[in-house]
C-alpha cells in the first residue's frame, strides 16, 4: 500500500508538472499573437520551426529514456553504467547533430524556407540537442524518484521563459520607443520573432546549469555491448514515436512546402493560434494519461478488468464531449486570447477538438496491444493513421489552405482509432458500450448545432446564456443516466438525507 501511495504521489506530481507547463506556455500566446502581426508571418515561423523541434526531439532521443527505464530496472545490470552509457550516447548523437547543422547551416536553411533568417535554425538546433540531453537527466530524477526536484526545474524554465519573454516582446519594445539609446544595448526591434527562439535556448542553458551537480557525481563507464543491446530495445520505439509526432507536427511542416500561397507563413500563425484554443482538448487527454495509464496496468491480472476499461472508455467519452461543448459554447470569450487578427482560423477549432478526441480513444484502445505485449500493432496503426494525415495535406492544402490541415488530423486519427478497434476486437476482444456512446456523440453534434444556429448580430450576453442552457442539458443527461448525484460522496449524503 506505501508503494502505491508513492506511485500515486509521483504520477500526479509528475503529470501536474506537464499540465501546469502546458497551461502557463499558453499565457506566450496572447503575448506572440498582439507582438507579431497576421501580415509579419511571425507567429506562422514560430509554429512551423517548433513542429520541426518536436520532430527533432523524438529523432534526437532514439527511444533511449524508455530505454533507460526498462535496462536501469533488471538485476543484471548496474543502474549508473545504464545512465551513463544513455546520456553518452543521446548526447553524443545531439553534438554531431549541432555540428552537422551549423556546417550545412546555409544549406538547411535554404531547404526549409528560412534562407533570410539561417539564425533561427542554429540557435534551435543546439536548443534541441540540449533539450535532447536534458530529456535523460529529467529520466534519470524520475528514476530516482526525485518529483519534487523534477517539478522544481520544469517549473523553472517555464517561469523563466515566460519573464524574458515579456521584457522582450513587451517591455522592452514600449521603453525603446522613447529610449532607443539605453533599451538598444540588450533588445534589437529587428530581431522580432527570433527572440522566441534565442529566449528558448537562453532559457535551455540556464536549466542545464542546475544539473551540473548530478553530471559532476556520476562515474562514468560506457558499455558498447549494453548501447547495443539497449539499440536493439529503442529503436522500434524510435519509429513509433516518429509516426506519433508526425500526427501532431507534419500538417505545420507541411503547410509553407505544400501551399501555393504567397503568404503561407501567414495563414500558417493563423492555424498555429488557434489549434492552441483547440489544444484545451489535448491537456485534458494528457491528465487522463497520467491518472489512467498507472491503473490500467494495475488492473490488468484481475478479472474484472475488460469491463473496467469498457467503463472508463465510456465515460473518458462523456466528459471529453463536455469539455468540447464548454469550448464551442465559450468560444467567443475563449478566442481572446489570441489577437483579433488570428480569429479567422477558428472555424477549424471544432475540427480539431474532433481529433482530439479521436486520439485520446485511440489512446484508451491501445491497451488492448500493450496488456498481450504486441506492442507492433501501435507502430502500424500510427504509421497507417499518419500516411492518411500526410496524403490528406500534400493533396488538399494547396486547395482548402489550413482547413485542410484540420480534417488532416481527424482523418489520420480516424483512421488509428478505427483500426487498433477492429483488430482489437478480434485480438482481445472488449465489450464497450457503443450504444450508449453514440447517443452522447448524437446529442453533442445536436447541442453544436442548436449553438451554431444562433445568429451573430444578437448580443453576446444572449448568446453565452443561451450556449449554457444547451450545456446545462448535456449535463443533465449525464446526471440523470450515468452519474447520479445522490452517488456521489458528500453530495450523494445531502440527497439522501434531504429525499431527493
Amino acid at each position: 500500500m506505501a508503494e502505491l501511495k508513492t506511485v500515486a504521489k509521483d504520477t500526479a506530481i509528475y503529470g501536474l508538472s506537464s499540465i501546469v507547463g502546458r497551461f502557463l506556455n499558453y499565457l506566450l500566446v496572447p503575448l506572440y499573437t498582439a507582438k507579431m502581426s497576421v501580415e509579419s508571418g511571425g507567429y506562422g515561423i514560430v509554429t512551423n520551426i517548433y513542429a520541426y523541434v518536436a520532430l527533432l526531439l523524438v529523432v534526437l532521443t532514439f527511444g533511449m529514456e524508455t530505454a533507460l527505464f526498462r535496462f536501469a530496472n533488471k538485476r543484471e545490470e548496474d543502474p549508473g553504467v545504464v545512465f551513463s552509457t544513455t546520456l553518452t550516447a543521446v548526447g553524443g548523437v545531439s553534438l554531431l547533430f549541432v555540428l552537422i547543422v551549423w556546417v550545412f547551416l546555409a544549406q538547411i536553411s535554404g531547404l526549409i524556407g528560412y534562407a533570410d533568417h539561417p539564425e533561427y535554425v542554429g540557435v534551435m538546433a543546439v536548443t534541441v540537442a540540449l533539450d535532447a540531453f536534458q530529456s535523460i537527466l529529467f529520466a534519470w530524477l524520475r528514476y530516482e524518484h526525485r518529483p519534487m526536484r523534477f517539478f522544481a526545474l520544469k517549473m523553472l524554465f517555464i517561469v523563466v521563459n515566460i519573464v524574458l519573454n515579456v521584457l522582450f516582446f513587451a517591455v522592452f519594445p514600449m521603453f525603446y520607443e522613447k529610449y532607443p539609446d539605453v533599451v538598444g544595448y540588450v533588445y534589437d526591434p529587428s530581431v522580432g520573432a527570433g527572440y522566441a527562439f534565442f529566449l528558448n535556448l537562453v532559457c535551455t542553458a540556464f536549466v542545464t546549469l542546475f544539473f551540473l551537480p548530478d553530471l559532476l557525481r556520476v562515474h562514468y563507464c560506457f558499455s558498447g555491448a549494453l548501447l547495443h543491446r539497449m539499440l536493439r530495445y529503442s529503436l522500434p520505439l524510435l519509429v513509433l514515436g516518429v509516426a506519433g509526432i508526425l500526427n501532431q507536427t507534419a500538417d505545420k511542416i507541411l503547410f509553407p512546402i505544400v501551399c501555393d500561397a504567397g503568404d503561407a507563413k501567414s495563414q500558417l500563425g493563423i492555424y498555429g493560434a488557434c489549434v492552441k484554443i483547440a489544444m484545451i482538448m489535448a491537456m485534458i487527454t494528457q491528465a487522463f494519461r497520467y491518472a489512467y495509464e498507472p491503473f490500467v496496468f494495475g488492473k490488468a491480472k484481475n478479472k474484472d478488468g475488460r469491463a473496467t476499461y469498457a467503463v472508463v472508455m465510456k465515460y473518458f467519452v462523456i466528459f471529453t464531449l463536455l469539455a468540447y461543448l464548454c469550448v464551442m459554447a465559450y468560444l467567443d470569450i475563449l478566442k481572446l486570447i489570441i489577437a483579433p487578427d488570428y480569429w479567422g482560423g477558428l472555424r477549424v477549432v471544432p475540427i480539431v477538438m474532433a481529433a482530439e478526441i479521436m486520439m485520446g480513444v485511440y489512446f484508451n484502445l491501445s491497451f488492448w496491444y500493450k496488456l498481450i505485449d504486441k506492442t507492433i500493432w501501435g507502430a502500424w496503426f500510427s504509421l497507417a493513421g499518419c500516411f492518411v494525415l500526410i496524403s490528406v495535406n500534400v493533396f488538399f492544402i494547396p486547395r482548402y489552405g489550413y482547413m485542410a490541415c484540420a480534417w488532416g488530423g481527424v482523418a489520420g486519427y480516424g483512421t488509428s482509432m478505427l483500426l487498433s478497434y477492429l483488430v482489437g476486437q478480434k485480438k482481445n476482444p472488449i465489450d464497450y458500450p457503443l450504444r450508449e456512446m453514440a447517443l452522447y456523440v448524437l446529442l453533442c453534434v445536436v447541442c453544436c448545432v442548436l449553438m451554431m444556429c444562433i445568429p451573430k448580430t444578437l448580443p453576446l450576453w444572449f448568446r453565452l446564456l443561451f450556449n449554457t442552457l444547451t450545456v446545462a442539458v448535456f449535463v443533465g443527461r449525464i446526471l440523470r443516466k450515468d452519474l447520479p448525484l445522490s452517488g456521489l460522496p458528500i453530495v450523494g449524503r445531502w440527497f439522501k438525507r434531504n429525499r431527493l
